[in-house]
C-alpha cells in the first residue's frame, strides 16, 4: 500500500466546455494505465448519451500512479466532474471526496458563470484550488487577460494558475507537480474505527450493488462485515478495490483512499449516497456529515405507454435512483394513462437525460407530462397548501398564490446586453444588478420566475448571444402571483395528462400552441371534433378537427331535389349520433408533441 502522504484526492471543475474530460484523457494517458490501442478521447464518458451530446453526466473516478520529480512514487485519485448546472449536484458529491479541486479556465472565453459557482462550492468545502488555463493552443487564447480575470473575478493568484493545452498535452508535466506539490496529502487514522462516505453507486446485473466509497478513517478489507449506518444492514465484503478505468481489487481500502466495495447488495434501497459504512464489529460512533438534501425545482409525471409495464417501470426508476442520486419521486395516477411516478429534477436537462436513460438502459417505452414548478397556494379557509401537479389544484376556492423566483446571474459580451435584456423583460424578469466585469463582458442580475426559466429561457439566451453568454440561477424565494388552470377538453371531455398550471395573462396564448399543436396530431373522424383550451368553465382558445365525409349522393344523379335532401338528412342524424357517443382516442404521439415546446 502506498503511504497516506503519497496520496492525493482532488477533482477537475469548471465551466461547461472548457476541456475537463480532455485533461482527464491526457492525465489517465501519461499514467500509461491503458494502452494506446484502448485509449480513446473522453474516456470516462461511458454513457451513449454522454458521447453523443459530448457532455459528462455523471462524475468518475480513477486512481493513477504518478513519479515526481522528487524521486517518489505517488497515487493521484482524481474526479472528472459535469459542467452543466443541472448536475451541480454531482459534482458537490465529487468535492465532498477530494481535497483539492483544479479549476480549469478556457484561455479564449475566459471566466463563465459556472466557474464562479464551482470555485465557492469548492471554497465552502476548504478544498486547496488551484487554476488551470486550458486552451492555450487556440489561436483566439488570451493569457494575460485571463491571468487578470483569475485574479480580478475569483480572487486567485494568479500566479498559481498553470497554462496548458489539454488537446496537444502541453504542460501536463507542470500540472501534475503542481498536483504533487500544492495539495495536501489526505489526512485520517488507518488505525482508527472504518468510516467511509458513499459518494456515489451503480447497478451490476451480476454482482448487485457496486458501492464507491472514500475511506476517511480506518481501513475496510476483503471479508470484512461492514454496516450502512443509515439503516444498520449487515453485509460481507466480497471484493473491494480501485478504479484504473476498469476495476482492479486490492484487497483493502484504508484511510485517504478512494475505491470501490462489492458486497453482494441485492436490495437496491437499502444503499443510500450520502451515507457512512462502518464495520459491524467495530462500528463508528456516529456517521460522517453526509451531504445537502436536493431540492428538485422541475416536477413531471412519467407513465408506461403500456399500462401493463408499470412493474418493469418501478425497478428501472429504483436502479437509476441509485446512480443518480438527484431523482425523487413518488407514485402518481391518472385517468388517461394510468399509474405512474411523480418525479422531481433539477432542471429540464436532467428531465431530458433521465427520459433517454429509461429509454435506452432499461428499454422502458415512456411518456412524460408537461414539466411544473411547486406553487403555494392560499385556500379560502386560510390553509396553505403546496402543490406541483395540476390535478390537485383545488377550483374556485383560491384566496392567494405564490410562484418560485430564482436569481439569476448572466455572464455576457456587452454587444449582446440589449437583446439579452428584452429576453428577461419577455420573461417576467426584474433587473437587479449590472456590473462591468471588464472592457468586454458585464454581469446581469435579475429575478424572475421559475416556471419562465423552464422551457426554452436557456436555448434562446444561447442563440441571442451566439453562444457566449453563460447562465446560472438559485432558487431564492415565493412571490405572489396569478395562477390558473388550463384544462384542454376533447370534445367537451377533460383530458387530465394534458392540464397545465399558467400564469392568468399567459394562459390564452399557451392554450392556443396546445390546440394547434393537438389539431395536427389526431385523426379525423366521421364527426367534428372540438379541442378547447377553459379556465373553469370559459373557453379561452378553440381549434377544429374537421370530419370526414362519405359522399352519400353519389349513386344519386338528376331528378327531385328532395331525394338529395332525404339522403343528406340521413346522413347528418347519423353523424350526431356518432358524436353523442363517439369518442376520441389520443395517439400517444399527441401526448408528446405537446410537451416538445422547444421545438418552434
Amino acid at each position: 500500500m502506498t503511504e497516506m502522504k503519497f496520496k492525493r484526492n482532488f477533482c477537475i471543475v469548471a465551466h461547461i466546455d472548457h476541456g475537463k474530460s480532455t485533461l482527464a484523457d491526457r492525465l489517465i494517458q501519461k499514467a500509461k494505465i491503458i494502452d494506446d490501442r484502448q485509449m480513446m478521447n473522453q474516456i470516462l464518458d461511458n454513457m451513449d448519451i454522454e458521447r453523443e451530446r459530448g457532455i459528462t453526466i455523471k462524475s468518475q473516478a480513477v486512481t493513477i500512479p504518478y513519479h515526481a520529480k522528487d524521486g517518489f512514487d505517488y497515487e493521484l485519485n482524481f474526479v472528472d466532474t459535469p459542467g452543466h448546472v443541472d448536475f451541480s449536484y454531482e459534482v458537490s458529491r465529487a468535492i465532498a471526496s477530494c481535497e483539492g479541486a483544479l479549476l480549469l479556465v478556457d484561455a479564449s472565453q475566459g471566466v463563465e458563470s459556472q466557474t464562479v459557482s464551482n470555485l465557492y462550492m469548492a471554497m465552502e468545502h476548504d478544498l486547496t484550488i488551484v487554476p488551470v488555463i486550458n486552451k492555450i493552443d487556440l489561436p483566439s487564447a488570451d493569457i494575460p487577460r485571463i491571468e487578470h480575470q483569475i485574479d480580478h473575478d475569483l480572487g486567485l493568484d494568479s500566479a498559481d494558475a498553470v497554462p496548458v493545452s489539454a488537446k496537444t498535452g502541453v504542460g501536463i508535466d507542470d500540472l501534475m507537480e503542481a498536483i504533487v506539490t500544492k495539495f495536501p496529502p489526505p489526512s485520517g487514522d488507518p488505525n482508527g474505527k472504518a468510516q467511509a462516505l458513499i459518494f456515489d453507486c451503480h447497478y451490476d446485473e451480476y454482482r448487485g450493488v457496486i458501492i464507491h466509497i472514500r475511506v476517511k478513517e480506518g481501513r475496510i478489507k476483503k471479508g470484512d462485515i461492514i454496516r450502512f449506518m443509515s439503516n444498520s444492514t449487515d453485509y460481507k465484503v466480497d471484493q473491494i478495490g480501485i478504479f484504473k478505468i476498469n476495476y482492479e481489487e486490492t484487497g483493502v481500502l484504508e484511510a485517504g483512499d478512494v475505491g470501490y466495495v462489492i458486497a453482494g447488495v441485492k436490495t437496491v434501497s437499502d444503499v443510500r449516497v450520502g451515507d457512512t459504512v462502518t464495520l459491524a464489529n467495530d462500528p463508528a460512533p456516529e456517521p460522517l456529515p453526509g451531504f445537502k438534501e436536493v431540492k428538485p425545482v422541475v416536477f413531471s409525471s412519467i407513465y408506461p405507454m403500456d399500462s401493463n409495464d408499470y412493474e418493469e417501470l418501478k425497478d428501472a426508476m429504483e436502479k437509476l435512483k441509485l446512480n443518480d442520486a438527484s431523482l425523487v419521486y413518488e407514485k402518481d395516477n391518472s385517468v388517461a394513462l394510468g399509474n405512474g411516478f411523480r418525479c422531481g429534477f433539477l432542471g429540464l436537462l436532467h428531465l431530458e437525460i433521465i427520459q433517454e436513460r429509461l429509454e435506452r438502459d432499461y428499454d422502458q417505452a415512456v411518456i412524460f407530462t408537461a414539466p411544473s414548478v411547486q406553487y403555494k397556494i392560499q385556500l379560502s379557509n386560510k390553509e396553505v397548501k403546496i402543490i406541483d401537479n395540476p390535478t390537485e389544484y383545488p377550483e374556485g376556492r383560491i384566496e392567494q398564490a405564490w410562484e418560485p423566483y430564482i436569481n439569476a446571474s448572466i455572464i455576457t459580451p456587452t454587444d449582446y446586453i440589449g437583446s439579452i435584456m428584452n429576453l428577461c423583460t419577455e420573461k417576467r424578469g426584474v433587473q437587479k444588478n449590472m456590473t462591468y466585469l471588464d472592457e468586454k463582458r458585464v454581469e446581469l442580475t435579475y429575478e424572475m420566475p421559475l416556471a419562465e426559466v423552464l422551457f426554452d429561457f436557456y436555448d434562446k439566451l444561447k442563440s441571442y448571444s451566439r453562444g457566449y453568454a453563460s447562465f446560472d440561477y438559485e432558487v431564492t424565494d415565493y412571490q405572489p402571483t396569478e395562477l390558473v388552470k388550463v384544462d384542454i377538453l376533447l370534445n367537451g371531455k377533460p383530458v387530465d395528462a394534458l392540464s397545465q398550471l399558467a400564469f392568468k395573462p399567459e394562459a390564452a396564448t399557451h392554450a392556443k400552441k396546445v390546440c394547434e399543436r393537438l389539431k395536427g396530431e389526431i385523426a379525423r373522424q366521421q364527426f367534428k371534433i372540438a379541442i378547447q383550451g377553459a379556465i373553469g368553465s370559459q373557453i379561452i382558445a378553440r381549434e377544429t378537427v374537421n370530419p370526414v365525409r362519405k359522399d352519400v349522393l353519389a349513386k344519386c344523379y338528376g331528378g327531385d331535389v328532395t331525394r338529395k335532401r332525404k339522403l343528406l338528412e340521413k346522413q347528418k342524424e347519423g353523424k350526431k349520433r356518432m358524436k353523442m357517443i363517439g369518442n376520441v382516442e389520443l395517439p400517444q404521439s399527441a401526448f408528446l408533441a405537446v410537451l416538445k415546446e422547444k421545438e418552434e
